[in-house]
């Protein structure tokens, strides 16, 4: 099944679920004996045609398959709770206008009945999918490069369990000599080989797909990819010039030739007051809601360590230079008191982040900024991540990234992220953040799975011989047992 065909079905799913969702609800009051008058069959029909054309608008623009952005539970339940609140207001909006009454108790049950349906459905589609896997039936592929890109493309192959590709090792050349490392020990050395026989080793490990990433063209590359189609192994490449994140790909037909466009990633004006605007109202909300917990937490400061805040140098907007206001907690205090090491595990330090906000320093959404230190040892790649207003939290945190991580990492989510903004990516990232927090109240044990490769067909000594996780969709996991806060 192709993924197009799977996403078609999720939503034909969801689409099929939206009336008996609301008969169900329908018959519960009933039931129940609930004071709300019951749906008649006019405005049963209306308020259906409404939410089947309102879900096919969502999930096209939200991407609520669950898959398309990579499989993460957390992402897939800030998304559906974030796609039924907007469904909620546009069938209350139908309401007034239309002056069909139904009720908010109906509309929050149905909603709730929908949420429920459609993470089952999510779940069904993940569970078919890893059958396949545990039934072998996957493309095995092989990735013929040994640099960054070569590495994440194998990092986006396990985390689309959806695409039935499992990505076995890595192929690189060395100079003008394919290298192939045939050991599963990884301290063994590589073995030169002809290109004849690298595609033999290919059909050896039964590959279904090579994959050229970054690679240089040469005899031997060029040799290589036709023996390879020759023996219906099929080629995929990434084309060059081409940096992480960096640019929007489009692809135009021009006249039988591909021709590649690499579009600006950088937003419109439009969004940028959009998100300013979010910033102001959601923000000032958000710190009018937690002002007595900050409050509390530094006058308990202000007699422990003897001041409540501290103000720390950060790089911002375009390496502007800016004071970040937090509470007066080290980072990861192991040395300190219990009460500060709770305020830095559940980022309660992090709050008074809302005076950065409202004074444009920083948003609500965005990349963690970094000291001068850090930002002045950037590689051009990395300073990418300064081209917007750093965030109290992004999709590196989301992702269980802080302070201790590797710049490098945690730009790798942040380019991501910066690829195609949106509100709706935001406020989707923000019901995240609560999720990981949420992990963390409840002391949601930390398990890190590991992924061990049992073959690989060829890498250099400077390159890695298998991918980081032979498991589809490791992040998931990973995810859902993380400790780490997601404010910082």
């Amino acid at each position: 099944m192709k993924p197009e065909q799977l996403r078609n079905r999720i939503l034909a799913a969801d689409l099929a679920w939206i009336p008996v969702a609301l008969a169900a609800e329908q018959a519960l009051c009933s039931g129940l004996r609930c004071s709300q008058l019951p749906l008649g069959p006019s405005n049963f029909v209306v308020y259906v045609v409404c939410t089947v054309f309102a879900w096919v608008l969502l999930s096209e623009n939200m991407h609520l398959d669950g898959f398309r952005g990579g499989w993460r539970l957390s992402a897939l339940v800030s998304h559906l709770l974030l796609a039924a609140a907007l469904l909620m207001v546009l069938l209350l909006a139908v309401e007034n206008v239309s002056e069909r009454y139904v009720g908010r108790l109906t509309l929050s049950v149905f909603s709730l009945f929908l949420l429920i349906g459609f993470l089952c459905i999510r779940g069904f589609a993940l569970r078919r999918v890893l059958r396949r896997y545990k039934n072998g039936e996957v493309h095995r592929v092989v990735i013929l490069g040994s640099d960054r890109l070569a590495t994440e493309l194998a990092a986006k192959f396990n985390h689309h369990p959806e695409l039935l590709c499992k990505v076995i090792g890595f192929l690189c050349p060395g100079g003008e000599i394919p290298v192939a490392r045939l050991s599963r020990d990884p301290a063994a050395g590589p073995a030169t080989v002809s290109t004849m026989e690298v595609v033999g080793l290919l059909r050896q490990h039964n590959v279904d797909e090579l994959v050229m990433a970054h690679t240089p063209a040469s005899n031997e590359i060029l040799n290589l990819v036709a023996l390879c189609r020759q023996q219906a192994i099929r080629v995929s490449l990434v084309p060059q010039p081409y940096e992480l994140y960096l640019s929007r790909p489009s692809l135009l037909d021009l006249g039988g030739l591909p021709l590649l466009q690499l579009g600006e990633m950088a937003p419109p004006a439009s969004a940028r007051i959009g998100k300013r605007l979010l910033d102001l109202g959601l923000g000032l909300a958000l710190a009018a809601a937690t002002l007595p917990i900050v409050l509390v937490c530094g006058v308990a400061l202000r007699f422990s360590t003897g001041s409540a805040f501290r103000w720390e140098r950060r790089i911002g907007w375009r390496g502007a230079q800016f004071s970040m206001l937090r509470l007066n907690v080290d980072r990861n205090p192991q040395n300190g008191s219990r009460f500060e090491r709770m305020l830095w595990q559940f980022s309660i330090s992090e709050l008074p982040q809302f005076w950065n906000v409202a004074r444009g320093d920083m948003s609500l959404v965005g990349p963690r900024p970094e000291g001068p230190e850090r930002a002045h040892g950037y590689s051009a790649w990395q300073q990418q991540r300064l081209s917007v207003k750093p965030g109290m939290t992004g999709l590196a945190q989301v992702h269980g990234l802080r302070e201790q991580h590797l710049s490098e990492d945690k730009t790798r989510h942040d380019l991501q992220y910066m690829l195609r903004p949106s509100l709706l990516k935001d406020l989707s990232l923000l019901i995240e953040t609560i999720w990981t927090l949420a992990l963390r109240l409840i002391h949601v044990p930390k398990r890190t799975l590991s992924g061990s490769v049992t073959e690989g067909v060829g890498a250099t000594p400077q390159s890695i011989s298998c991918p980081p996780s032979t498991h589809p969709f490791p992040e998931m996991l990973q995810h859902a047992h993380r400790t780490q806060s997601g404010s910082d």
